[in-house]
């Protein structure tokens, strides 16, 4: 099939693509192209007229020893991608997502993600997503999803959009963390032309030592516009949340930053730092009396601001 082979090339060139004993779920548009289960992991998938069902759940107990690996594409012209993902990860269960989503085309095309995760009590997910898109910046993105962290589990996501132009990004996750979980958010998006980058997070800390870390580091090149809303609230005794956001603007690009801390409980605690502003000048000094131009030298520190 031609589009599998595409996405297949596409993904070896990241150096992404498992084996046969490696889970992992092909879709190009709407269209299931391939997917492929492992001992402990039940996949139900659903074509439906205006996107895909898609189900995952880690069996209780399961460790899931290779990552799985899902690649969402549009790879043919001005098509609208609609992902609807339900994952649960049982008690005690333990499994690590690269979600690979390319859309090479250089005409409109819109991917939408309503996500629903319940993570049971000690369990263990990472989700790792990382976007390709065109050089033209016509791409629109929406992922959302609510996220349920059970007592005792760990959930990390990384959200990695670098490659190519933003186009627009809209990022809205709401996690529910209940006692001694802990949740680690971080987004990494670099903006050029009039790219469009908006984040909303939000994390409620709802039992006793629950930990929640949102972070973001924006590029905002050129006349790129980005705003960052994160929200943490603190309810139960022992819990902690932290917010961390850089923006480095260059160029005439606009950036905004909105964190925002609740704690409702006396033994709780929530901390905050933004910077935001252009590359720093000693840094820059520094890169361009080592033989770097000036644009290089700012060059090289986003890159060091997105690693």
């Amino acid at each position: 099939m031609k589009e599998l082979n595409e996405l297949i090339k596409l993904a070896q060139a990241e150096g992404i693509l498992g084996d046969f004993e490696t889970a992992s779920l092909f879709i190009d548009n709407n269209k299931i192209l391939s997917s492929n289960g492992v001992e402990g992991l039940v996949l139900k998938l659903k074509e439906q007229k205006d996107g895909v069902d898609i189900s995952v759940k880690v069996l209780p107990g399961v460790v899931i020893k290779k990552p799985v690996h899902f690649c969402f594409g549009i790879l043919h012209k001005s098509k609208v991608q609609k992902i609807n993902m339900n994952i649960v990860v049982g008690k005690g269960a333990v499994i690590n997502v690269f979600s690979h989503c390319i859309f090479p085309k250089n005409d409109p095309s819109k991917h939408l993600m309503e996500g629903k995760i319940r993570l049971e009590e000690g369990s263990t997910f990472r989700y790792f997503e990382k976007h390709i898109h065109s050089a033209k910046g016509t791409s629109k993105v929406y992922p959302h999803a609510t996220v349920k962290i059970g007592k005792g589990a760990r959930f990390r996501t990384d959200f990695e959009l670098i490659g190519g132009r933003v186009g627009l990004i809209d990022i809205d996750y709401d996690l529910f963390c209940e006692a001694d979980s802990s949740s680690d958010f971080i987004s990494k998006i670099s903006g050029k032309g009039k790219d469009i980058i908006d984040i909303r997070e939000s994390a409620m800390l709802l039992g006793e030592n629950a930990k929640a870390v949102l972070r973001s580091r924006i590029a905002a090149r050129d006349e790129t516009r980005a705003e960052v809303y994160n929200k943490i609230t603190a309810k139960a005794a022992g819990s902690f949340g932290h917010v961390d956001c850089t923006e480095i603007l260059q160029g005439n690009g606009r950036v905004k930053a909105y964190p925002e801390v609740e704690v409702l409980h006396p033994l709780a605690r929530v901390t905050h730092e933004a910077n935001l502003g252009g590359v720093d000048n000693r840094q820059l000094e520094t890169l361009m009396a080592r033989g770097l131009s000036k644009t290089q030298a700012e060059d090289l520190i986003i890159k060091g601001v997105l690693s």
